[in-house]
Order: structure tokens, then sequence, then C-alpha cells
């Protein structure tokens, strides 16, 4: 069982498109693949629970979330073998323990914390909560994004996680990630 949830490590640059939901991390993490030429890992977690809900009404629960991290990290393991020389994330199991700590007061599970702290990320891509919030069946904080956006950068700084808080149109958020990713890649 813990297999499924190792990480790969081959030298490729690991980097998260984290923050709260409608905040164009998906947007985002496709344009960046695109602008670098590798690849992007959807996130698992909005598949699962779209799925979930379109075939039985039901929302997530806390037994969903070490089956959604490991669907993550398989995802992630399969792109990072593809990826040229650094991929991008739309989430990772840290997005999924926060989420699952807002949803599930004080949620516990040994094995799923184990690799939130043991996986290892280069740089983790904050997105502001500035862009319009887009409704569908999975979203329903529409106006808790100011409380969400505070969680989840908090949990960055408690954790001592290299960041950048990225703000504006796609445009001006791909301008703002290209010269720090450019140097992680010169690095």
């Amino acid at each position: 069982m813990e297999k499924e949830l190792e990480q790969t490590q081959n030298g490729i640059i690991k980097v998260v498109l984290f923050g709260p939901e409608s905040t164009g991390k998906s947007t985002l993490a496709k344009a960046l693949a695109e602008e670098f030429n590798t690849q992007s890992v959807p996130e698992f977690m909005r598949m699962y629970l779209q799925e979930k809900w379109d075939l039985h009404n039901e929302i997530c629960t806390e037994a969903d979330m070490l089956p959604i991290a490991k669907g993550q990290i398989r995802l992630e393991n399969k792109a990072v073998k593809k990826a040229n020389k650094i991929l991008f994330c739309d989430t990772n199991l840290l997005q999924n323990w926060v989420y699952a700590n807002v949803y599930f007061e004080n949620y516990t599970n040994p094995l799923f914390e184990k690799y939130v702290n043991k996986h290892e990320y280069q740089l983790y891509i904050l997105c502001d909560i500035d862009v319009p919030w887009q409704p569908d069946d999975l979203r329903d904080k529409p106006y808790e994004r100011e409380k969400m956006f505070v969680i989840f950068a908090n949990e960055l700084t408690k954790r001592n996680l290299p960041y950048l808080r990225v703000n504006g149109n796609l445009n001006q958020r791909l301008a703002q990630c290209k010269p720090i990713l450019q140097k992680l890649l010169n690095e």
C-alpha cells in the first residue's frame, strides 16, 4: 500500500500549483507546461469526485482521501517520466491534506500524513483569489475565498516551503512565474 504513495525521484524539477478552488491553478499549470515544453499533472481529486457526483450524486467523505492521494501520485509518477526538466502539478498531497483538514475537522491518517511530509517539490505557486470564482458541481466556497487563501498560505509558511504568490490574469501570472522558473532550471 505504501508503494502507491511513493514519489518517483528522477531529477525533474517539480512545481505545484497551490491554493483554494477556482483560482486558475489548472489553467496556469497547462499554460506553464506549454510554455516550458513539458508535462502537467491534472488534479485527480477533481476527476474522482466529479465521477462520484455524476454516478451516485455523492460528495467527498473521509474515506475518499487515501484513494485520492494514491490517484494523484499515480498521475504524477506517470507524468514525471515524460517531463522535460520540469513538471507542473495541478495540486499535490499537501493541497489534498489542507482540504481534508478544512472539510473533516481534525482529519488524521498517519499514512497519508507521512507522505505529505515526505514528498518534495522545488516550488509552490500560490494562486491568488483575484480571478472570478466559477461555479461547478464541486466548488462550494464562493464566500470563503479569503479565509481559504489564508489557510493555504499559512500552510506553506508553517512548513517553510518555497513559494511564489501570483495574481492577475493568465499573462500576468505567466510573466511572474517565468523568471523564477528559468532560474530554477539554470541552477
